[in-house]
């Protein structure tokens, strides 16, 4: 009897706690004990579970993934507000993308790691000439454009239609190897071959919604084996194959400087390079060991590669898609690069005079967000927003999708409309309610090199070919989940425009 009394008592203190916690909590679906929401969530699609539950409850609520407290914001002012103050720019408690990095790279480093280590980042690209303005800036195009040019060679080649993923992973790869390693591999080289399974597995196992990231002892069952197994294994392999493209590129740093002391001033083409100068620069003090250790350059080069290859491969997969099965469009497109360019090569100094041109490339980032349910922030400590209490160790979600695809902001929005993006005068226009590199602390670092690729890669196709798919019934545009939100396999016909 005793036994009983105090089993109850104990429960039913657990059940007060439980919503003693919960009261100043935003509102919420239920869910169950340890398992939380996960059930109920659309594992193809879960950003649309999780835009179907802000018109229940609201642009803010919070739900229960597992071990994790997230809140869900769908409110474009609430998302500028939460994100821009520094208890939100902690990273996201999950498993999958925190537990095995170890708080290493930038994705998920926190804290004095992640302040410096962005810092650093965003100087190198600017150096490259990843910026609007700089002397760097047209080398940075030339670049660009050869790896452009280079896939349009390829394009040139094929008669038959084709699903382009290949051709794109190598040629954009190639352009991001080249920044990233300062180097880059032929098609068919078996350790290219190698790194981009690697990487492309890798981001469609981790992604948000996966149940690993909330339940962390799934772990330990046979059924998780081979996804554990595949990205520790798949971790420890890069990060040899990482430090030998240092050993590399160290060489070629030391030699070039080896008649003189070495120019720690000047800008360095790779981001490998310019760790190493970074390291030299800091030679002798403690940062050296908290911030350019071997663990975080292996996770920094990861972050950088993977990152960039992936959102831009995807972006620029989902133009061609919606430019083959707009073609009416398309033909505008065409129409404006021909009068603007006349033959020559595209500059970012272009854009201003292609409105058309950036309102698709703006289009395809709002109809098909990258990172739908973006890119998910920790709170580092309590705080209040519109009443509620968000707290210490919750996962916020701003969630692209639910902004993007509102019908408030963009009328028929599953529709592909450019003119979401031009004004009355026909001028290039973004309203608020578009956030493809997201906001606040710990926005893209890389957004302006992503537009820069974007642009003058998605304009080099068009100005050479005329995209065509004969079966646009059969196209299913709902995508493949994982960090980014991927198309489905598609053949298109890449035909010649007439010089």
């Amino acid at each position: 009897m005793m036994l009983t009394v105090t089993l109850v008592s104990l429960a039913l203190l657990l059940l007060v706690h439980h919503f003693w916690k919960k009261r100043k909590l935003p509102p919420g679906p239920w869910g169950l004990p340890i398992i939380g929401y996960l059930p109920w969530i659309n594992t193809q699609a879960p950003h649309r579970t999780f835009a179907q539950l802000a018109k229940k409850h609201g642009p803010i609520y919070s739900i229960s993934l597992g071990s994790v407290q997230a809140i869900v914001l769908t409110d474009t002012k609430l998302i500028k507000t939460l994100l821009s103050k520094d208890v939100t720019a902690g990273r996201a408690p999950l498993y999958m993308t925190h537990g095995i990095m170890n708080g290493y790279g930038i994705i998920c480093s926190e804290g004095d790691l992640w302040k410096d280590q962005r810092k650093f980042t965003i100087s190198w690209l600017r150096s490259i000439g990843c910026a609007k303005t700089g002397s760097q800036r047209r080398k940075m195009e030339e670049l660009i454009m050869k790896h452009a040019n280079l896939l349009i060679n390829s394009l040139s080649k094929i008669s038959t239609p084709i699903d382009p993923e290949d051709l794109f992973r190598h040629h954009l790869g190639s352009l991001i190897n080249e920044v990233v390693f300062g180097t880059h591999w032929e098609m068919d080289d078996s350790r290219w071959i190698w790194l981009q399974e690697k990487q492309k597995v890798g981001t469609e196992l981790i992604g948000v919604a996966a149940p690993l990231n909330f339940l962390p002892f799934l772990r330990f069952l046979p059924m998780f084996n081979r996804t554990m197994s595949f990205l520790i294994e798949g971790q420890i392999e890069t990060h040899r194959f990482y430090q030998n493209l240092i050993d590399k590129e160290e060489k070629v740093l030391w030699d070039r400087s080896r008649s003189s002391n070495l120019d720690t001033n000047r800008a360095y083409t790779s981001l490998i390079q310019g760790f190493l100068i970074e390291k030299e620069k800091r030679k002798g003090t403690d940062d050296v060991d908290k911030y350019y250790n071997d663990k975080q350059f292996y996770h920094l080069l990861a972050d950088v590669f993977g990152a960039g290859l992936d959102t831009t491969l995807t972006t620029f997969r989902w133009f061609i898609l919606f430019m083959s099965l707009n073609e009416d469009i398309q033909s505008d497109v065409q129409q404006e690069i021909i009068t603007v360019l006349n033959g020559k090569a595209p500059s970012m100094e272009d854009t201003e005079f292609m409105p058309i041109t950036e309102a698709c490339i703006a289009e395809t980032q709002r109809i098909r967000s990258v990172v739908p349910l973006g890119i998910p922030h920790g709170v580092s400590d309590d705080i209040e927003i519109d009443g509620y209490v968000i707290p210490k160790g919750s996962m916020v979600i701003p969630l692209q999708w639910a902004i993007h695809m509102n019908d408030k902001f963009y009328a028929n929005p599953e529709v592909f409309n450019p003119n979401n993006f031009l004004d009355e005068q026909g001028r290039f226009s973004k309203n608020e309610n578009f956030i493809p590199f997201q906001f606040g602390k710990r926005m893209c670092i890389g957004d302006e090199f992503a537009r820069m690729i974007l642009f003058m890669f998605c304009v080099s196709v068009l100005q050479k070919f005329h995209l065509k798919i004969t079966n646009k019934e059969s196209v299913n545009l709902e995508g493949n989940p994982g960090i980014t939100l991927t198309p489905k396999l598609f053949n298109v016909r890449f035909e010649p425009l007439d010089s």
